[in-house]
């Protein structure tokens, strides 16, 4: 019995999750040798003020904060535009 457990930052709407869901369930249902009731996909949100990358919380990427430890030298994203940001 495949189970999926998503781990995600809240701020997806309900449709999106569902279909988020679906499509989730339709890769299992294609690529493993199981019924699709025996699939179980299980969704977790966290809450924004919860997840920190580079000890940064997603509440204060949201609200502009400076990401600690990120510079143009080390920072992966190097074809962003100049001034974006990267989103976590």
């Amino acid at each position: 019995m495949p189970q999926v457990a998503i781990t995600i930052a809240e701020g997806r709407t309900p449709e999106q999750l569902r279909t988020m869901m679906h499509e989730v369930h339709a890769a299992v249902l294609r690529t493993v040798n199981t019924r699709p009731e025996h699939i179980r996909v299980v969704v977790h949100e966290v809450p924004r003020t919860h997840w920190a990358t580079g000890d940064v919380t997603l509440a204060e990427f949201d609200a502009g904060a400076p990401q600690a430890g990120v510079t143009t030298e080390n920072h992966s994203d190097q074809h962003a535009a100049p001034g974006s940001r990267p989103l976590p």
